[in-house]
């Protein structure tokens, strides 16, 4: 697949989810503004969308920001372009906005042997205790509010399926696939970092991609400055598209 292909399917597929979510998309001169009025503190769901170069410096996006995303207490820019948010990324750093360098990757290759791992399918509610783990190590000191219980529902309206490693009778790691019509998405790999380093993590990505045998697509999103971009290359993903989000996050609070 040409690489334009490939990005155009990611970005298609990032913003269908938003499309079917959000209740509220207004164009603006460089993108979308999408807002999901009865969740305000859902980050995703609330954001500025930049395409292509705006010609706008940091306070200026700011500023629009606060206008478009009045009444909530984050604020939220994605560039669907990393090379012209690469320019601002400082500037918003500097103003305490938290930056993430993602990529879209699409299961393309063969998914090569592996040793058989001790992973099962398990109720979505099984691993909270691992799903608030996750939550206070990305976002230390924020109160999630409601996020949980709104995840849950849009990722069961998702047909939501959860792989997890269980310990002891524990599940000490999980996988999250989610699907519509014939794309699914690995949207959550995550092992409890009392229990890294024994590769849970590989096991349970290639759970989740046998798991999703059968659909057209298959996305998994990665921080495109971490480590797991690895991992999941040599289990047969490719990057499509790489974004760049920008984040303020609530005072004191999600």
């Amino acid at each position: 697949m040409a690489a334009a292909d490939r990005a155009h399917r990611a970005r298609s597929w990032r913003d269908a989810r938003l499309e079917a979510v959000c209740d509220s998309i207004e164009p603006w001169e460089h993108g979308r503004v999408f807002r999901a009025t009865a969740r305000p503190s859902y980050w995703d769901l609330n954001v500025v969308v930049v395409d292509g170069d705006p010609e706008m410096d940091v306070p200026e996006l700011m500023a629009f920001a606060d206008e478009a995303l009045a009444g909530l207490e984050h604020r939220r820019v994605d560039f669907a372009d990393a090379e012209a948010a690469a320019r601002l990324r400082p500037d918003f750093e500097a103003a305490g906005w938290q930056t993430d360098r993602l990529v879209w990757m699409l299961h393309e290759g063969e998914l090569p042997p592996g040793p058989a791992a001790a992973v099962e399918e398990v109720p979505y509610d099984d691993v909270v205790d691992l799903r608030r783990a996750w939550y206070h190590e990305d976002f230390p000191g924020h109160d999630p509010g409601e996020y949980f219980a709104e995840s849950r529902e849009i990722s069961l309206q998702r047909g939501a399926r959860v792989l997890a490693a269980i310990e002891d009778g524990v599940p000490i790691a999980y996988a999250q696939l989610e699907a519509a019509d014939d794309a699914a998405e690995v949207v959550h790999v995550y092992v409890h970092p009392e229990h890294r380093g024994g590769g849970r993590g590989t096991a349970l990505t290639r759970a989740a991609v046998q798991a999703a045998d059968g659909f057209e697509d298959l996305w998994i999103v990665a921080d495109d400055e971490g480590r797991p971009k690895e991992l999941y290359g040599r289990l047969g993903f490719r990057p499509a598209w790489t974004a760049i989000e920008f984040l303020r996050l609530p005072p004191g609070g999600g």
